[in-house]
């Protein structure tokens, strides 16, 4: 169990916009920053009392986003967790790899880390595509101790075989890669995709949830469980 312990944690968040750029949990803040090339969020937690912060993600930009994020708040970044390896979430997965930066990823997309290259063919062009070592294989089930709060990863492959959403039950909220979006879900038609199973991540590992439960996406906006079941089109509970 990766433990990443400090003596604050994330706050519930009743009453806060789904999308703003930031919330402040006390504590804790959440930023979010929509990053090139395709509009990819990143998003960085910050606990200013314990000088701590996590990146969720990593587009191009992410990595000089986030630093400037966590030393306005005082904080050092401690880990990267990467919600899957596609291109567009991993562009700068190298900087916090040479920072010294913990990256934590599921082993199903271990190549796409490894071998980056293997996704030219449905990357832009001109796009650099540089290769990240993973400090820890991130395991299906599995309790995260980040930030002081207790954060579980839940299996989501579909989209491809890797994806995992990170759900923290006390803060009410889950990074959910790109499962599923708001009123939508996401591609299956890349290498390693699958309709069948992604339906079934959906419904198993993200419809389960807490209906108040704040989903955040790789793409998009936020949204909410309760309001997934009610009203996605493409996955019925």
């Amino acid at each position: 169990m990766l433990s990443l312990r400090t003596t604050h944690g994330l706050r519930a968040n009743e009453g806060l916009p789904v999308d703003a750029a930031s919330y402040n949990f006390r504590e804790m803040e959440l930023h979010k920053k929509e990053l090139p090339p395709i509009g990819t969020n990143a998003y960085c937690l910050t606990d200013s009392n314990r000088g701590e912060a996590i990146v969720i993600d990593a587009p191009e930009g992410g990595f000089a986003w986030a630093s400037a994020i966590a030393k306005g708040a005082g904080c050092k970044i401690v880990a990267l967790i990467l919600t899957h390896g596609h291109w567009d979430h991993m562009l700068d997965a190298a900087d916090f790899d040479a920072a010294g930066i913990p990256i934590l990823l599921h082993e199903a997309d271990r190549e796409l880390l490894e071998r980056p290259e293997c996704m030219r063919d449905y990357t832009l062009p001109g796009i650099e595509l540089r290769n990240a070592k993973i400090s820890r294989w991130l395991q299906a089930g599995e309790t995260l101790e980040l930030l002081g709060r207790s954060m579980e990863v839940r299996p989501v492959p579909g989209h491809c075989p890797g994806n995992v959403l990170i759900y923290c039950a006390e803060g009410k909220l889950a990074f959910v890669g790109d499962a599923i979006f708001a009123g939508s879900m996401g591609r299956y038609d890349l290498p390693g995709g699958d309709l069948d199973q992604l339906e079934h991540s959906i419904r198993t590992q993200v419809y389960t949830l807490p209906e108040d439960t704040v989903l955040y996406s790789g793409h998009g906006p936020s949204t909410s469980v309760g309001a997934e079941k009610a009203g996605n089109p493409y996955v019925r509970p």
